[in-house]
């Protein structure tokens, strides 16, 4: 099926107020423009330069989203056009966007990566880590960073109930942190596999690759 009947097919699916990220790494530029002309304008990449190198070359009302995890020392290219950072999941990385975001005089929205998963490769900060860190001095004086809620990825399983189980327990930490921050409005959890149980769980951002344009490019 063609890329744009494919996310007209996703689009209908998604209940009012989930929003798409459609996952464009390691595709080319024509079939981002493909659906881009079918009206999806978020894209999600996972490595910064490859990031960079479509934002230079793609329209400019395209919405960047760093999805993957973000090494401190990359951060640099990106601030200035990039719209949201999915994976925050350490001080030391939320301090490095600050610094970078001032430099380009912007405020950069990102989303806090809670580990919900039981396998260790996947990263994230604890539910302890997280109210550590937002309850910080360091935390409370960076003025060019805006979190707008949490982001988490469920264990790559079959069992369908872990996963439901996972995903309600960032929803609750979402809940829970909105009562705490003012901007907390996005909860991205859920990609091609598990996105439909995500936005049961209350999901309301979903990252979507393989049902959009295929199979993943890894050569």
């Amino acid at each position: 099926m063609p890329i744009k009947d494919n996310l007209n097919k996703i689009k209908s699916e998604l209940p009012e107020g989930v929003t798409l990220v459609a996952v464009s790494k390691t595709k080319p530029k024509e079939d981002i423009l493909e659906a881009y002309e079918a009206g999806q304008r978020i894209f999600g990449e996972n490595k910064v330069q490859e990031m960079v190198q479509k934002w230079e070359d793609l329209p400019k009302d395209i919405e960047w989203h760093m999805i993957g995890h973000v090494q401190r020392n990359k951060v640099k290219y990106m601030a200035e056009f990039v719209s949201l950072i999915h994976g925050v999941d350490s001080p030391r990385l939320l301090k490095e966007i600050n610094k970078q975001a001032k430099k380009h005089d912007r405020v950069i929205p990102c989303l806090l990566q809670i580990h919900i998963a039981e396998e260790d490769t996947k990263f994230g900060l604890d539910e302890k880590e997280l109210y550590e860190l937002i309850s910080s001095d360091d935390f409370k004086a960076m003025e060019n960073i805006k979190i707008v809620g949490l982001m988490g990825m469920a264990t790559f399983t079959d069992d369908k109930n872990q996963v439901r189980k996972e995903f309600a327990q960032l929803k609750s930490m979402f809940d829970d942190l909105k009562s705490k921050l003012d901007d907390i409005t996005i909860l991205s959890m859920g990609m091609s596999g598990d996105y439909k149980i995500a936005i049961e769980e209350g999901s309301n951002m979903v990252r979507i690759g393989s049902s959009i344009f295929g199979a993943r490019n890894y050569s």
